[in-house]
């Protein structure tokens, strides 16, 4: 309420922000008292978590119809934690104490809808924000976001919190002759399981956890696979010394330098998984955990699939020169037949499609300008979670941040707004 007074004071002295805000009769608005929180995943169920553990409101918006869309709709059936569950859990709750250390797809969407039970966060879905713009006549953000009706709502609030993350929108390369191969060619947001290419020859396009995997489900239901190589990977095997790679590596960089770790991790990989090059899997020259602090790019942890590459059930592919007809040209000049062709190209933010910002986001690839650990806030109350490329530590960390740093705005304004009510009060009547 204090929220529409205040904009209600300044539509009665501003006739432009009134025109501005009467463009459309067919638009709503509504004023929002706390934060507003586009994207209703992971990073957006923490941040309103941790903020109405503050005594702060918040409203999440979000385009699909259900909280962690891209684990509900766009993942594969085998799909399981890669990390071991206490690395993946939000703030303020754990997964139950009966969960496996890997939880299994379902299980996580179950964590997650538990936690908005837990936490009362009941997001708008069905509502894709086409524009967020600061209004520095106003002083508020103003976003605007159309429903599946088409009907527009533009809502009004003085702290946006952008939680879609790093993997809104799937990464679809342009390859020559596309339109020309005649077979299934699809993103991995759209492959659920490798039933449907029983006895077929596929090609998985990207060698990442998503790409490696994938090729793992293929084999498990008789497929025929083969994967296209197109850069060094570091690959480790998920467990080594009785203890989760990751989890060890963490505990490892408590005491040591990171090319330290990296040399020990690489020396018992080697030991466990071999020589990787071996079979086509060359290794990056920085160590794994160098490599990730300095572009992000994260270590393959192997389940299972370069068991399968070693005894020719996968096989390694270089890049892509074109397409033909149901058939793949390789920059080596060889051919090979493929039914069809899954692309683990992996996603990409989309902030710069509806943010109309520049100062914190980067326009080529709507990430923060700044780097971890100083990417989550930005200026005129907008925040980002969800952008660290540090998984859900990361999204843990920025949503514990950003509610700390609302909360104390919110206390000041309250603060603020009860002394300006005394005052009112202790004025004597004429």
């Amino acid at each position: 309420m204090d929220c529409l007074r205040e904009i209600q004071g300044k539509q009665a002295h501003d006739p432009i922000f009134i025109e501005k805000m009467n463009t459309s009769a067919s638009w709503r608005c509504i004023c929002v008292p706390g934060p507003l929180i586009v994207g209703a995943g992971p990073s957006g169920l923490a941040t309103a978590a941790c903020l109405k553990e503050k005594g702060v409101p918040s409203v999440v918006l979000e385009r699909s119809n259900c909280i962690a869309s891209l684990w509900q709709l766009k993942t594969y059936d085998r799909l399981r934690l890669h990390l071991p569950k206490q690395f993946c859990e939000l703030p303020l709750m754990g997964f139950p104490t009966d969960f496996p250390t890997y939880p299994i797809k379902q299980q996580f969407v179950d964590y997650l809808e538990a936690y908005a039970r837990e936490f009362d966060i009941k997001p708008r879905f069905n509502e894709t924000v086409s524009q967020a713009e600061y209004d520095a006549t106003l002083g508020f953000w103003r976003v605007k976001s159309v429903g599946v009706n088409g009907k527009g709502t533009e809502y009004v609030c003085r702290w946006l919190v952008v939680a879609t993350g790093e993997n809104a929108e799937a990464v679809m390369p342009e390859m020559e002759g596309m339109g020309e191969f005649g077979g299934d060619i699809r993103h991995t947001s759209l492959y659920k399981s490798g039933e449907e290419f029983r006895g077929k020859r596929v090609l998985v396009v990207g060698c990442g956890n998503s790409g490696m995997e994938v090729c793992l489900d293929l084999c498990n239901h008789n497929a025929r696979p083969s994967l296209v190589v197109r850069d060094t990977v570091h690959v480790l095997p998920r467990e080594m010394l009785g203890l989760s790679t990751f989890g060890l590596s963490m505990w490892l960089l408590k005491w040591l330098p990171i090319r330290f770790v990296d040399r020990l991790l690489l020396i018992v990989t080697w030991l466990m998984l071999g020589d990787t090059a071996r079979i086509g899997l060359d290794r990056p020259r920085l160590g794994p955990l160098e490599l990730k602090n300095l572009s992000g790019k994260t270590p393959v942890l192997d389940v299972g699939t370069l068991a399968n590459i070693k005894s020719g059930d996968i096989k390694v592919c270089p890049s892509i020169k074109r397409l033909k007809r149901h058939a793949v040209e390789f920059v080596n000049g060889k051919t090979e037949n493929f039914d069809a062709i899954i692309l683990a190209t992996g996603y990409k933010s989309n902030v710069p499609s509806w943010l109309k910002e520049r100062e914190m986001f980067s326009e080529k690839d709507g990430y923060p300008r700044r780097p971890f650990p100083n990417g989550w806030k930005g200026e005129s109350g907008l925040y980002a979670v969800g952008f660290t490329k540090r998984g859900l530590l990361g999204t843990s960390m920025d949503a514990r941040r950003i509610a700390e740093d609302i909360e104390r705005c919110w206390k000041h304004e309250a603060k603020h707004r009860m002394a300006f009510t005394r005052s009112l009060l202790q004025q004597p009547s004429s």
